[in-house]
């Protein structure tokens, strides 16, 4: 995949899981990082091992004045951007009734609207660069689940946005697609599987593979599985991918 020589990665949830993963697969295909998480000590065991020079950025992206903040980091030390990763943001299993309005109100803050915060902060310079971005949201916006409300939801408007800010990317030249992840291997699914060996009483081995029955798949997938996608999504190689959702998740989404 034919990359140009010099390019710059903002990557919000960099510090573990998909993030992680992702900040590693780009830096190796010579890109700089902007690693922005919560945790400043996982931050910077990632950042330093990094075979390029990048920086990283610890914020809590539910704050507003986070996204303005993260562009300006990136514009000092690195004077462009040509790729914004939008990453961050865990949301709630559980019944629906059991939720609060809070509970809401935090999913869509820390997903969706920092987010929608961070690109429209990073959008002209974005359109300078010709650059793209790759939204990470999963599955679960396609397809209804009485377990994951919020999440659905949150997922669902983070789609409908990517397909709007893509139409608006044709006319000022950047590119914008999307990824779906289904269970992939990170700590947050090996708490599920945790859970689901103590309510069965089975070992987390056992519970893995009747969790992965659950959900119709031949295996959950890795997070270098999801990152590889990405930076294909990232590359020129997809230059003429726009406004695409890209379903990992080993079959699990069924519908059209």
């Amino acid at each position: 995949m034919s990359q140009p020589r010099f390019r710059i990665a903002i990557v919000t949830g960099a510090s573990r899981g998909i993030g992680r993963s992702i900040t590693q697969t780009l830096a190796e295909d010579g890109y700089s990082i902007v690693a922005v998480a919560r945790s400043k000590d996982a931050l910077a065991s990632l950042v330093e091992n990094l075979p390029t020079a990048s920086a990283a950025l610890a914020i809590d992206l539910s704050r507003p004045e986070s996204a303005q903040q993260i562009v300006s980091f990136a514009q000092e030390h690195f004077g462009r951007i040509d790729v914004l990763i939008n990453n961050a943001g865990a949301t709630p299993r559980g019944d629906f009734l059991a939720f609060n309005d809070e509970d809401w109100r935090a999913g869509f803050d820390l997903k969706f609207f920092a987010a929608a915060r961070v690109c429209r902060h990073a959008w002209p310079s974005l359109v300078a660069s010709g650059g793209c971005i790759v939204n990470i949201a999963g599955i679960g916006g396609r397809t209804g689940n009485a377990e994951f409300t919020i999440g659905g939801s949150v997922n669902a408007a983070l789609l409908n946005f990517t397909k709007a800010l893509a139409d608006r990317g044709i006319r000022d030249g950047v590119r914008v697609n999307a990824v779906n992840p289904s269970s992939i291997a990170t700590e947050r699914t090996r708490k599920r599987i945790d859970a689901l060996a103590v309510e069965r009483g089975v070992t987390a081995e056992q519970a893995a593979a009747e969790l992965a029955h659950q959900l119709r798949v031949a295996r959950f997938g890795t997070p270098d599985e999801v990152a590889r996608v990405v930076g294909f999504l990232v590359s020129d190689a997809a230059s003429y991918m726009q406004g695409a959702i890209v379903d990992v998740d080993g079959g699990q989404t069924r519908t059209l």
